[in-house]
């Protein structure tokens, strides 16, 4: 073999050789670039996971608050519904005032009047019975224990009769709508001597 086709042969292997070098180095840039791009879109889906989650979180919060808004509503409206008539009632108490002093204070013996007696007592029963199916409750605490949330104490009288801080006497009664109190009892309260 020349010399020449030495050098040619050598010249050809050194091209083969810087070939296989670039190749190597592509293979590489490429891995790299790949490599890159992986950690990116794993980034990326890092964030994405990561909104998600707040959104879940805001999802839910909004939720939460639509059912409480909801309840609200729902209850606001029961309260509604149930004590509607509060100012109608507390109208109506002072003619059942009335109709009770009526009685109270007619002379009994007199037989011309006992059938308008009879009458007023009659009236004031159903007019309580009419007022009751709307939820309208009569307080007499007449002997029971003083309770400040239904009575309003207006005056105390010393008793060894009954124990003390019982009501022994009402001086108006008191009503209730629902449970919930439209005017005090005004009663007198019991002490200890």
């Amino acid at each position: 073999m020349s010399d020449q086709d030495q050098n040619n042969e050598q010249l050809e292997n050194e091209q083969q050789d810087a070939e296989v070098v670039n190749n190597e180095a592509e293979v590489q840039s490429e891995e790299i670039d790949a490599i890159a791009h992986i950690a990116q879109l794993q980034a990326e889906l890092a964030e994405a996971k990561a909104t998600i989650e707040g959104q879940k979180d805001s999802v839910i919060r909004a939720a939460a608050d639509n059912d409480n808004i909801r309840r609200r509503a729902s209850i606001d409206v029961e309260k509604a519904h149930k004590f509607a008539l509060e100012k109608f009632a507390n109208e109506l108490l002072p003619v059942i005032d009335n109709l009770e002093r009526a009685v109270e204070f007619s002379d009994k013996e007199n037989e011309a009047l006992k059938p308008l007696i009879e009458g007023i007592e009659l009236t004031q029963k159903s007019f309580i019975d009419a007022v009751a199916k709307f939820g309208v409750e009569l307080v007499n605490p007449q002997g029971e224990k003083f309770n400040a949330e239904f009575h309003q104490a207006m005056s105390m009288q010393p008793s060894e009769d009954v124990e003390p801080n019982t009501v022994i006497a009402v001086m108006q009664k008191g009503f209730t709508l629902n449970g919930r109190l439209l005017r005090p009892a005004m009663v007198m309260v019991s002490k200890a001597p």
